[in-house]
């Protein structure tokens, strides 16, 4: 098998690293000569590379049928490498776009490359710097023939997904692989803030890092519960700062930065029709921290709450994270199944849930509830009613109690706020809505529909706008 990466950053690298030493000869090449001559002095004794000096020297390296990996910034970067690339590339070749790529953009460089016999692939990747180099979730979508030629190489590289299979899978058609790992992302941003918001209960409860790295820790240990974030969460809390000496935590700002794969969700959200508030909330809440400015001029107003109201016991606090994180996740796989049922993709959310629990930055133990509440039959069954089961029996008031009692100390929670409010939206059986199509109707003439009619009316209204 051979393998042609582009890019060497700290991602493209840890794939080439992952993919040679399973056994691929590798030929690596990266705009900078600098870093690719790094590259080979750092891991050419780890396997089978070829360092190459263009994109020219890395396709004559590779044998027809070609495969080669980009993992170069989304965006115009992309675009500018497969114009050149395309001068070396023969009918039959396979290029993969590992990057966080919008799906939009993934079906056009398909089609585009289609048309001149080329094959293309929209890949999501996740597990970070650890998971590229030891195993990641891989989420391949687009030519599907292409994807089934290169998969035994692919299993090679993923991450064991704990059922005695590997974490990868055709996704579906199109831009499907690159719109599961944007939505893997928004997920990936509910849980962060969820976590962050557990931590700003326990720091305003006014235990110490040390404590709450001990709550953390207890919460990871659950089989409930257990994840990749709640573990390095617990890690974070208890690492020092190598230039004061300080709990690194407490001199990091607290201003987040974010690249784009979490507005892009909240944006297809939007347009597919599917309310996601917990990853919105999270996003907003990263916009937030970034606002530095009027962050300042907000601080000045003054505000009445009970200071000691946030004071929550762990056990309450680690239900509320863990029933909010379930209902992001499911917030996260029913878009996808909205979208997939609007694209034509036919996605398989079983088989999604399967592969992000290994390797990837969501892995966690409410997948294996999840692997079951999407799939068919009695397996279905089984997990809707695990997840029912989950939101019942105390912890449900756990969380109720753990979000009143952070809105009373003036704890910000947006999060743990909007999967409590999306779950009772879910199971109202008559939401207030009605008055807003009354109101559109009074003012606009909008019309409703009616619960004992079918068809559009409109209300005898009396001094109507």
């Amino acid at each position: 098998m051979q393998l042609g990466v582009i890019g060497l950053g700290t991602m493209g690298a840890n794939l080439a690293r992952n993919a040679a030493s399973r056994g691929v000869a590798v030929s690596v090449y990266n705009r900078s000569a600098e870093k690719t001559d790094a590259f080979m002095e750092r891991y050419a004794h780890e396997g089978s590379f070829s360092a190459c000096a263009s994109l020219k020297e890395l396709c004559a390296s590779l044998k027809p049928e070609r495969v080669i990996l980009l993992m170069v910034q989304a965006g115009p970067a992309v675009d500018a490498v497969l114009d050149e690339l395309g001068e070396y590339l023969q009918e039959g070749d396979i290029v993969i776009d590992g990057g966080n790529s919008h799906y939009r953009d993934t079906e056009r460089r398909e089609q585009t490359l289609a048309k001149r016999g080329l094959r293309f692939i929209g890949m999501g990747v996740s597990g970070g710097e650890e998971g590229a180099l030891k195993g990641p979730s891989m989420m391949p979508g687009g030519d599907e023939a292409a994807t089934k030629k290169i998969l035994p190489m692919l299993q090679l590289m993923a991450a064991d997904d704990g059922m005695g299979g590997k974490c990868v899978s055709y996704i579906g058609p199109g831009g499907a692989g690159h719109f599961v790992k944007m939505v893997h992302n928004g997920i990936e941003y509910a849980v962060m803030q969820l976590i962050a918001e557990a931590y700003d209960l326990l720091r305003h409860s006014g235990r110490d890092n040390a404590t709450i790295a001990d709550a953390f820790a207890q919460w990871n240990a659950s089989p409930r519960d257990t994840s990749f974030l709640l573990e390095i969460t617990e890690k974070i809390f208890r690492t020092r700062d190598t230039l004061t000496g300080k709990d690194l935590i407490d001199v990091i700002d607290d201003a987040a930065g974010q690249k784009g794969t979490g507005k892009w969700t909240t944006e297809a959200a939007m347009h597919y029709g599917f309310a996601i508030p917990t990853i919105n909330a999270a996003v907003d809440a990263r916009i937030l921290s970034g606002s530095r400015i009027s962050r300042e001029g907000w601080s000045k107003v003054p505000v009445e709450a009970d200071q000691t109201a946030g004071v929550a016991d762990t056990e309450s606090i680690g239900d509320a994270l863990s029933l909010s994180s379930l209902i992001a996740y499911m917030q996260g796989l029913t878009l996808i199944a909205t979208a997939s049922q609007a694209e034509g993709w036919n996605l398989r959310l079983e088989d999604i849930a399967r592969i992000w629990r290994g390797g990837c930055i969501i892995r966690s133990a409410l997948l294996s509830v999840l692997q079951d509440a999407y799939s068919d039959g009695k397996q279905a069954e089984k997990g809707m009613s695990e997840v029912h089961r989950r939101l019942s029996h105390g912890a449900q008031q756990s969380w109720r109690n753990v979000v009143a009692s952070g809105v009373t100390a003036g704890v910000p929670l947006p999060a743990m706020t909007a999967s409590l409010a999306f779950l009772d939206g879910m199971r109202s059986p008559r939401l207030p809505q009605s008055l807003i199509q009354a109101q559109r109707d009074f003012f606009g003439a909008h019309g409703f529909s009616r619960r004992d009619q079918s068809g559009v009316h409109h209300g005898p209204w009396a001094g109507a706008c």
